[in-house]
C-alpha cells in the first residue's frame, strides 16, 4: 500500500511538473496558492558599531556551561581569575600531561579565584563555586622510543608503498625503533588485528595497512610518508582491543590522589565496555574505603569518554553504567571516519538528553583560538550547533591549556552561547532541541519528575527563572528539572558546596550555597534578587521537596 502510494505522488508530480506545450508551463509556474508555505526569517542581531556589555556577558546566567582545560598558559592566578570571570564552569585538568605539582598551584589558584556565587558566604571561605574534572591519561597504545633518540626529538622518515614491521618484543623495545621496525606497546597486537585493517599512527598522521601476520610479528605497508616520533599515539580502527584494561596503572594512582584533592568528576579516557565503566567505579569506592569517606560522601561524578568504534558498539549499556558522557572528537576522528563524527556525535547527544544524563562535547571546539584572537566561522557554528543539539556543556582544550589567547578563547564561547541560546529560546529556526527527556521506568522519585516537568512547562510560558530548594545530598532534583531543558536559568540552592560543584555540569543549573535547612522559598526568591539573576516583576516557579513529596509555585518578585 504504501508503495503504491508513493508510486502514485511520483505519477502526479511527473503529470504537473512535465508540459506538453509552453501555455501550460506558464500556467502551472504560477498557481492561485503557494505550493509551500514560506518561513519567515527575523534575524535579530545586534547592531554592529555596538559593543558587547562585559558586566552583563559576566552575570547573565547561561544554560550551556564551559569546560576549560588549564595549562601553563591560564594556570597563574591572574590570567585563571579572568578565565573564571568570563565563563569557566569547570576546570579541567588533563592527567595525560599535568604534574602533582601543577595540578595542586591550578587547584591553588582555582580556589582563590573570585566568583558570583560569594556573594551569599559570609566568611567567603568558598570564594566561587567552580567545579573541578579529573581526566585520566587511559590505557593507550603507544608506540615504543627511536633507537638513539636521546634527545627525545629524533624521528624517523616513513615512505609511502614501504614496509615496516611492527612488533611487541621487548628485545626491539630496549634497541629502540628504526623505519622497517617499529615497536607496539600492545602484546596482543597480533591476535587483534587481520590482513587489511588499518593501524594509524600519531592522530593518524601516518596511515599503515596491515599485509601479513606472521607469528606475534605485523607487516604493514606505509599509505602515506611521514615522520614519526619517539613514544607516538597508535589507534586500531575496529580492531578488538576489549582485552586493554580499563584502567592503566599510573590511572588508578591518579583517580586515588584527585579523590585526595576532592575532584568533583573523573574523566574516564578510551572507555570501550559498560563492565569497564563498572571495574572504574569500583576502583573509586575502593579508593574511598582506603581513604576513611564515610559512606554519605560523595564520590566524584563517572564522565565516560567516547573515543573509539568499540566504545560506539557498546554505548548504549555504557551510558547505562555512567553519570555523564563526553563526546571526544580527537580520538574518535581518527578511528571513525570524519564526515561520521558529527552524527555520532548527535546521536549520543540525543541519547544522554533521553535519560537526562550531562554530556560534554568536547575537542577541536575553538581550536583556531590557540594561535589566533578570533575564531573560524566553521568552529563558531561547530560551537552553536553543539548547543542547539543539547549539549550540557562545551569544551576548551588546547586553546586554554596552551593557546596564546586563554581568557579570549572562553570569552568568545560565553558569547556564542548567549548568541545561540537567545536565538533558541526565541524560536529560531532550527535553534530549539526536541525535548526528549521521559520518566524512566526505574525513577525513585516519579512526583518529583512530573513536579519538574510541570515547572519546566510554566517556566517557559511566564517566568525568568526556575528556583530549586535542593535538600537531595545527589541533586536529584535539580537534575531532573535540567534534563526537561527549559529555556530560562535553574537556580539551585544547595545545602553544601560539594553538592552545588557536581550539579555545575548540568545544562542550566546554577548552584548557590545556602543556609539549609532554615531557608524558606522567601528567603530564596529574596536571594536570587539580590545577586542580580531576578528583578521586581518578574516571575518565578519555585520547586522543593520535603521528605518524600514535591511542591511547585508561581511567585511574582515584589
Amino acid at each position: 500500500m504504501m508503495m503504491n502510494s508513493m508510486l502514485r505522488r511520483v505519477a502526479l508530480t511527473s503529470r504537473v511538473f512535465a508540459p506538453t506545450s509552453m501555455s501550460s508551463f506558464s500556467t502551472i509556474a504560477t498557481p492561485t496558492r503557494p505550493l509551500f508555505a514560506p518561513i519567515l526569517t527575523k534575524f535579530n542581531l545586534p547592531d554592529p558599531s555596538g559593543k558587547l556589555d562585559d558586566a552583563k556577558l559576566e552575570y547573565a546566567p547561561k544554560l550551556t556551561k564551559i569546560v576549560a582545560t588549564i595549562g601553563p598558559t591560564s594556570e597563574q592566578l591572574p590570567v585563571l581569575q579572568q578565565v573564571v570571570r568570563h565563563g569557566m564552569r569547570i576546570m579541567r585538568l588533563n592527567f595525560s600531561h599535568a604534574t602533582v605539582e601543577e595540578v595542586e598551584l591550578r587547584m591553588t589558584n582555582l580556589k582563590q579565584c573570585a566568583g558570583r556565587h560569594s556573594l551569599l558566604d559570609a566568611d567567603h571561605s568558598q570564594e566561587n563555586m567552580r567545579a573541578v574534572l579529573l581526566d585520566t591519561k587511559g590505557p593507550e597504545i603507544r608506540t615504543g622510543n627511536l633507537a638513539n633518540d636521546e634527545s627525545g626529538h629524533a624521528t624517523v622518515a616513513f615512505v609511502q608503498g614501504s614496509s615496516v614491521t611492527l612488533e611487541t618484543t621487548d628485545a626491539l623495545r630496549d634497541a629502540g625503533s628504526t623505519a622497517t621496525h617499529l615497536y607496539i606497546d600492545y602484546p596482543n597486537l597480533h591476535r587483534a588485528v587481520q590482513p587489511g585493517n588499518k593501524v594509524l599512527l600519531d592522530d593518524g598522521a601516518i596511515a599503515l595497512t596491515v599485509t601479513q601476520i606472521v607469528g606475534t610479528s605485523v607487516l604493514c605497508e606505509i599509505d602515506n610518508s611521514g615522520e614519526l616520533r619517539s613514544r607516538a599515539g597508535v589507534n586500531l580502527p575496529g580492531a578488538d582491543t576489549s582485552d586493554l584494561p580499563a584502567m592503566s596503572d599510573k590511572d588508578k594512582a591518579d583517580i586515588k590522589y584527585g579523590m585526595t584533592m576532592d575532584v568533583d568528576y573523573v574523566a574516564a579516557s578510551f572507555v570501550q565496555s559498560a563492565e569497564g565503566v563498572q571495574q572504574i567505579r569500583a576502583h573509586m569506592e575502593t579508593c574511598a574505603q582506603e581513604l576513611g569517606w564515610s559512606p554519605d560522601q560523595p564520590r566524584p561524578v563517572l564522565i565516560s569518554k567516547i573515543e573509539s568504534l568499540m566504545a560506539l558498539a557498546n554505548f548504549d549499556a555504557i551510558l547505562a553504567e555512567s553519570d555523564g558522557i563526553m563526546v571526544a572528537r580527537g580520538d574518535l576522528g581518527v578511528e571513525v571516519p570524519l564526515q561520521q563524527v558529527t552524527n555520532a556525535q548527535k546521536e549520543m547527544v540525543a541519547a544522554c538528553n533521553a535519560v537526562g544524563k550531562p554530556v560534554i562535547v568536547a575537542t577541536q571546539m575553538l581550536e583556531s583560538m590557540a594561535k589566533s584572537p578570533r575564531p573560524t566561522r566553521a568552529e563558531v557554528a561547530d560551537v552553536t550547533n553543539a548547543i542547539y543539539d543539547g549539549a550540557d556543556c562545551v569544551m576548551l582544550s588546547g586553546e586554554t591549556a596552551k593557546g596564546k589567547y586563554p581568557v579570549e578563547s572562553v570569552k568568545i564561547m560565553n558569547e556564542i552561547i548567549l548568541s545561540a541560546e537567545g536565538y533558541a529560546s526565541e524560536g529560531g529556526v532550527g535553534g530549539s532541541s526536541t525535548r526528549r527527556f521521559t520518566v524512566p521506568t526505574n525513577c525513585a522519585n516519579k512526583d518529583a519528575a512530573i513536579i519538574a516537568k510541570a515547572a519546566v512547562t510554566a517556566a517557559d510560558s511566564r517566568a525568568t527563572a526556575i528556583i530549586v530548594l535542593e535538600t537531595q545530598p545527589n541533586g536529584s532534583l535539580a537534575a531532573l528539572v535540567s534534563a526537561y531543558r527549559p529555556h530560562v536559568p535553574i537556580l539551585c540552592f544547595c545545602p553544601n558546596a560539594k553538592v552545588g560543584r557536581q550539579l555545575m555540569i548540568y545544562r542550566g543549573v546554577h548552584p548557590i550555597v545556602a543556609g539549609f535547612p532554615n531557608i524558606t522559598m522567601a528567603d530564596a526568591v529574596q536571594d536570587a534578587q539580590d545577586m542580580g539573576f531576578i528583578v521586581s516583576g518578574d516571575s518565578v516557579v519555585v520547586v522543593s521537596t520535603e521528605e518524600h513529596d514535591a511542591t511547585m509555585k508561581l511567585v511574582d518578585v515584589p
